[in-house]
């Protein structure tokens, strides 16, 4: 089993627990207003109080005990944690972990989560899935029967592959299986948690992401490799955040096939198509990947067309942090924005709820756009 190189670090939370350096570190802020050229949930609303710097001030007010309004509660829990204000932010500061830390203690004073959190996170706890999935159906997408194999690498598919694009379950499956990893698949998956943990659930997260540790190690599973970005960031980062050394490493399936390939970069026929790559936020801005798929896209012959913002300045497509479940109406309009910015029909991405979320906002408002996920162009190039 070949060792899977060590991925590059882009924007990720430094994980602040203590109030009071949360306090001093919000504090900072010299209001310089930047973060608000680059807000998606400030510009799609023009509400303040939606905004970066308006957020930190919400998140001290929430530490310092002051009384929380319905607006204050919304600040916090509709942001989609899509870092582009850290990344614009000249003092660097952490609004993400911030604001994490701003619901976890929302919580702690019983004034979160909402009900639409708590029906989600109750979905997760008896059926395994945070969008309401039948635990029965979910390896319909399988291209085959399903084998029990043994190895060190799992590939753990997620919510949205198994259940609502399962294209990008199914493709990065055969993909992975025609480059000769060696990896296996449960029966009986389950989620990751990162919902829970994203609500400010972080008690009860901490007690589903050590049944899945030790579930791992049982098996044991070293590395994991995950099609979703939302797994990928919850198994590398919000499990170590609760639990410390988990004993395996994550690793996204595009790091991974990119890999693949430059041992075999004529292995690929050429697709003649052209297409705009969606850097995700949580693997784009979140680990620095950028450059990997679109070498992956270019090895497959595609001719690649950029949005005016991308990589470190891409738009995020209104899903992350948990919104789309609540503040559903808000991120439709944030996918709405990105989709008018794109003028290629043709839309390829390396996260399944961008594939979703877009997709759904191109149908609703008629916009004509086909997303794909990234491995789909893959396995059409693969002999």
């Amino acid at each position: 089993m070949r060792e899977f190189k060590e991925q590059r670090k882009g924007l990720h939370d430094r994980r602040i627990k203590k109030p009071r350096r949360i306090v001093d570190q919000a504090s900072v802020c010299t209001e310089c207003e930047l973060c608000m050229d680059y807000c998606t949930t400030y510009q799609m609303t023009g509400e303040p109080m939606f905004s970066p710097l308006h957020r930190l001030q919400t998140a001290v007010k929430i530490f310092e005990g002051e009384d929380v309004t319905p607006l204050m509660l919304e600040s916090m829990y509709n942001c989609p944690k899509c870092m582009q204000c850290e990344a614009a932010c000249p003092l660097k500061i952490d609004i993400t972990s911030i604001v994490h830390r701003a619901r976890e203690e929302l919580v702690r004073r019983n004034l979160a989560p909402t009900d639409r959190h708590n029906a989600v996170i109750e979905g997760i706890i008896e059926r395994g899935n945070a969008v309401n999935g039948d635990p029965a159906t979910r390896l319909d997408w399988l291209p085959e029967a399903f084998l029990k194999n043994e190895s060190d690498t799992l590939l753990f598919l997620g919510c949205l592959p198994s259940y609502l694009v399962k294209d990008a379950a199914s493709s990065t499956y055969t993909v992975l299986k025609k480059l000769g990893l060696d990896f296996m698949v449960l029966e009986d998956e389950g989620c990751c948690g990162t919902y829970i943990y994203e609500s400010g659930r972080t008690d009860l997260a901490a007690e589903y992401f050590q049944r899945n540790v030790e579930r791992f190690k049982s098996l044991g599973i070293t590395r994991i490799v995950v099609p979703c970005c939302g797994c990928h960031k919850c198994f590398k980062y919000f499990y170590p955040d609760v639990l410390g050394d988990t004993g395996f490493t994550v690793h996204h399936a595009v790091e991974v096939i990119y890999d693949l390939l430059e041992e075999n970069p004529d292995l690929l026929n050429k697709v003649e198509k052209t297409v705009t790559y969606h850097d995700p936020c949580r693997i784009g801005r979140g680990e620095g990947i950028y450059e990997e798929a679109r070498k992956i896209l270019t090895l497959c012959g595609t001719d690649l067309e950029e949005i005016e913002r991308n990589r470190e300045e891409g738009l995020c497509c209104g899903a992350g942090g948990g919104i789309r479940s609540v503040y559903r109406n808000l991120s439709m309009e944030i996918a709405t924005n990105l989709l008018r910015k794109i003028p290629n029909e043709s839309i390829v991405t390396s996260c399944p709820f961008c594939v979703f979320n877009l997709g759904f906002a191109s149908k609703k408002k008629d916009l004509g756009k086909q997303l794909t996920y990234i491995t789909r162009i893959v396995e059409d190039s693969l002999p």
